[in-house]
């Protein structure tokens, strides 16, 4: 099955409560798909979150290698773990080393999944990164999967679209979708 219509069904079958998801799947899909198929790859993935949703980046690290989860664990570290105090650095050549780093450390390649508003230190770094997984609060740009920090349901939202990659995921790893 094409990703796109799986995850229409997939949206549709989570009822009404998760509704909103069909008019931002068309910014969720391509940034999805080409990430699930980059860790197939063997790309591993670094999640970075504003300071205000870090209990998300801790959330999904959490969540997607679940030991009661039959499958292989996913290669996903938060860049804090990584490198402690990486939120700390905020100069061009502490920047460069840290990358530097990464590139050296994941050989295979990896990718980052950005959650927040675009105005931590790296985004810059990951927006150039044209691989990456970007989920923009408050901002919405063409092509990014974006929601409102404002909308009280905006934590809800977060963890149901989790739910989604993580149900992408499984399918991909079984063959049950073509990315």
């Amino acid at each position: 099955m094409n990703f796109n219509d799986w995850t229409l069904e997939a949206i549709r079958k989570e009822g009404s409560p998760f509704s909103w998801m069909e008019e931002h799947r068309f910014n969720w899909i391509p940034q999805v798909s080409s990430s699930i198929a980059k860790v197939l790859d063997g790309y591993s993935i670094i999640v970075v979150t504003d300071r205000e949703f870090r209990w998300y980046g801790d959330y999904i690290v959490d969540k997607i290698n679940s030991i009661d989860k039959n499958r292989p664990f996913i290669p996903i570290y938060n860049i804090d773990c990584l490198f402690y105090g990486a939120y700390k650095l905020d100069n061009t050549q502490e920047l460069d080393s840290l990358y530097d780093m990464f590139d050296i450390s994941f050989a295979n390649g990896y990718l980052f999944w950005y959650i927040g508003s675009g105005e931590h230190k790296h985004y810059e770094y990951i927006e150039q990164n044209k691989s990456s997984i970007i989920w923009r609060l408050n901002n919405e740009v063409e092509g990014l999967f974006s929601l409102r920090k404002s909308d009280p349901d905006v934590d809800i939202k977060l963890i149901q679209v989790f739910k989604l990659f993580d149900k992408a995921l499984d399918a991909a790893l079984i063959g049950e979708i073509e990315l």
